[in-house]
């Protein structure tokens, strides 16, 4: 039987290109197959003439799929917490805008199942990745690189190399405005509830408390340290050290909002009246930080724009569009509530 050459070259031709031969990009061709509006008549009048040309041909209903998937992984710890689910929501919106759909790919902090996902994902099932506080070293995140396959790191875990984009909050400036909100309050008697010595949220958050310290000539003291785990148990634990010192801390500064509500469960058992005794900031501002008792002053995220910005910046590498720079840090924002108060008189 003869072999229907219009038809093997109908399957195999590609949005990629496609958009080589338009002269636009990927995207405005997603674009244009999707029937979205965003678009010139003159560019979708070529893009089509393109794709008919080289019998390009989608049914009704079809999502289109850029550079030969239109798949992108977002590869995640969890979904369910809202630290992670609001990174979800402003990448999932921004990828639908740019026309790709997502291969959502919880981990559960298992470097394992990380690393075997990321295998898969890299060999074709996708055309990139957003990877949000991924547990891979600096090696293999390299090698995953170097082997051409396109992400971007949301809120890095560890230190990246320096040619591997990231986007994160502005973790040192959060942490330093905390402490100048304290410190403006009279306190000088500051503790940190910092997260795992690993993490680098917890590292730049503990130089900018260190930073906000040395601004009034004070200089850090360990014992008003304790390292918790980012959850609220730890967070409690990690308060009734503090709080149990012969000269305990009269304002407590914890790296997250959920350490945070642990350090007022814990000053609630010590009957410590909030902020009357003790003052109590956090980061983050999730839900939960206006609905507790007294509401908590914390320092805001941005992380529906971190899922957006990541995005962004996905598609640029993934059309081949110079971007600078490849570390990015959004903006954070202090919401004062009722948690903190004046440094109480001794």
């Amino acid at each position: 039987m003869p072999i229907n050459n219009t038809a093997r070259h109908r399957k195999n031709v590609t949005i990629r290109q496609i958009a080589d031969k338009a002269g636009v990009s990927i995207a405005t061709v997603s674009r244009v197959l999707n029937n979205h509006g965003d678009v010139s008549n003159e560019t979708r009048e070529n893009v089509w003439e393109v794709a008919r040309k080289y019998g390009y041909k989608i049914a009704r209903g079809q999502n289109t799929r850029p550079s030969g998937t239109g798949l992108i992984a977002v590869t995640m710890p969890y979904t369910a917490p809202e630290y992670f689910a609001l990174i979800l929501a402003g990448a999932a919106e921004a990828l639908t805008e740019q026309g790709f759909r997502i291969v959502l790919c919880p981990t559960r902090h298992d470097r394992d199942r990380e690393k075997s996902l990321l295998e898969e994902l890299s060999h074709g099932a996708t055309d990139g990745a957003l990877l949000v506080l991924p547990e891979e070293s600096q090696e293999e995140l390299r090698s995953l690189s170097e082997n051409d396959y396109k992400f971007v790191i949301v809120d890095p875990l560890e230190r990246p190399a320096s040619d591997i984009p990231t986007v994160s909050a502005g973790h040192s400036s959060a942490a330093m405005q905390a402490t100048r909100h304290l410190i403006g309050l009279g306190h000088t008697q500051i503790a940190a509830i910092t997260g795992p010595s690993r993490s680098m949220a917890s590292i730049e958050r503990l130089r900018g408390y260190h930073a906000a310290l040395a601004d009034i000539g004070v200089l850090p003291d360990p014992s008003l340290e304790q390292e918790a785990d980012f959850l609220v148990a730890g967070g409690k634990q990690a308060a009734l050290k503090l709080l149990g010192l012969e000269n305990r801390p009269t304002a407590i500064i914890a790296f997250n909002d959920d350490m945070a509500i642990g350090t007022m469960q814990a000053a609630r058992e010590l009957r410590l009246e909030i902020p009357k005794d003790l003052s109590v900031v956090g980061i983050d501002d999730n839900r939960e930080s206006s609905l507790v008792t007294p509401p908590l002053t914390t320092v805001k995220q941005p992380l529906v724009e971190m899922g957006r910005m990541a995005t962004s910046i996905l598609v640029r590498i993934l059309e081949n569009r110079q971007f600078e720079p490849l570390h990015i840090e959004l903006a954070t924002n202090l919401i004062i509530r009722e948690s903190t108060g004046p440094c109480p008189p001794k």
